[in-house]
């Protein structure tokens, strides 16, 4: 899989008091951009991450004990795991994520190529 991005990872453990979560998101992402990671549906996530869920179009991820939340977007077919947002724990429980990271919201349609 291709993790995009890591950035988004480390503007979150750079966070004030965020900074435990370093190394349980370099761990993930560690594991999950591997070439040898190639999922091809929800079951293959679920296998590996059996804590992960599915919200919509999501995929959240538990990270560091359940503390922190990761929100993804997979695209099996290209291989690639959007990175949306990551939160603690209590900012996931408000439920204002789901819209921000348009989990119920169709996936964008592929452009025509002329």
């Amino acid at each position: 899989m291709r993790v995009i991005s890591k950035s988004r990872l480390k503007e979150f453990w750079e966070r004030p008091n965020c900074g435990d979560s370093e190394g349980p998101l370099r761990a993930w992402y560690t594991h999950v951009n591997n070439r040898n990671v190639q999922w091809q549906n929800w079951g293959d996530v679920e296998a590996e991450f059996g804590s992960a869920d599915t919200v919509g179009n999501c995929v959240v991820f538990n990270i560091a004990g359940n503390k922190y939340r990761l929100i993804t977007r997979i695209l099996y077919p290209g291989q690639k795991v959007f990175i949306l947002k990551v939160m603690a724990h209590s900012e996931y429980d408000e439920n204002k994520w789901q819209a921000d990271c348009g989990c119920f919201s169709p996936p964008p349609k592929k452009a025509r190529k002329k």
